[in-house]
């Protein structure tokens, strides 16, 4: 089986890349210029390739791979812009369209739990989409306009609805790496929101092991949440991040506003996920 990535040098296809690499999975990784980070996958093929100007035979220059993991995306982390549907969502159905249209069978793309939108509690994926930020609606027109894609060019679709990720190369204003240059800059206490918000976090490296699954089984599996499928106050985890690493901070908390484009308390059910993950 051959396995290409767009989105490879990104947080998240860093780790997918390191999974495909100890599955021993043929690999294409996808990288707009070419100077790919090093990684621990020395048997990925790079192809260098802007998804947003893509050549008409983008299918033959990746190899004609057997599945698509499709994790570029672009304007994160402002998931307020309008760039989201006026040039991400054409770019990347035109992309992934051209791909089907030559010949791509099985295409993996990650969705977001934004697409939700300000529903609470446990979600699932039977639960209707109501995005209500510009980057949600793009991803969930985007799914919308594959599902339509399918019925008059048949392949299977498998849309990961990603929660929160944490982990090794996340991005600097993540909450993590602030937290961590705090405590290098050896601050006395480390500004946050009131921290009572219930969030669903998931380290990368499992969610990327999620992923790699789930593509090598090729089916149509539509919809499905990449989760822990546990709530947990964003409180209790940085102060169990500031415990299993004994860093000498404290929180000074209710400094910033919680944010007004999430509800207060919703994390992901992951039922689908744990049944299609026994299967393998």
């Amino acid at each position: 089986m051959k396995i290409a990535v767009t989105g490879a040098t990104g947080f998240l296809g860093r780790h997918v890349l390191r999974e495909l690499a100890a599955r021993g999975i043929e690999t294409v990784a996808v990288a707009r210029t070419p100077s790919p980070p090093a990684t621990d996958a020395p048997r990925t093929e790079w192809v260098y390739m802007d998804v947003a100007q893509s050549p008409v035979d983008a299918f033959d220059r990746l190899g004609r791979p057997d599945v698509l993991i499709h994790l570029a995306w672009g304007g994160l982390p402002n998931y307020r812009s309008p760039h989201h549907f006026e040039v991400e969502l054409p770019a990347q159905y035109r992309f992934l369209k051209s791909l089907v249209e030559a010949g791509l069978s099985d295409l993996l793309v990650t969705g977001t739990c934004f697409e939700y939108g300000m529903q609470s509690g446990p979600l699932h994926e039977g639960l209707d989409a109501r995005p209500t930020n510009p980057y949600g609606f793009a991803k969930d027109s985007l799914r919308r306009q594959l599902q339509y894609l399918q019925t008059v060019r048949p392949f299977n679709l498998a849309w990961a609805r990603l929660f929160y990720l944490f982990g090794e190369g996340q991005a600097e204003n993540s909450l993590l790496p602030q937290l961590q240059r705090a405590v290098a800059r050896g601050d006395a206490a480390f500004d946050m929101s009131g921290g009572e918000q219930l969030r669903d976090y998931l380290p990368a490296g499992e969610a990327a092991r999620h992923l790699v699954t789930l593509a090598e089984q090729r089916a149509d599996l539509g919809v499905v949440n990449v989760c822990s499928g546990r709530p947990v106050s964003v409180r209790g985890l940085v102060e169990r991040w500031i415990r299993d690493n004994g860093w000498p901070i404290a929180l000074n908390l209710g400094r910033y506003p919680y944010p007004d484009y999430e509800p207060m308390a919703f994390w992901g059910d992951r039922t689908r996920l744990d049944g299609l993950l026994a299967l393998t």
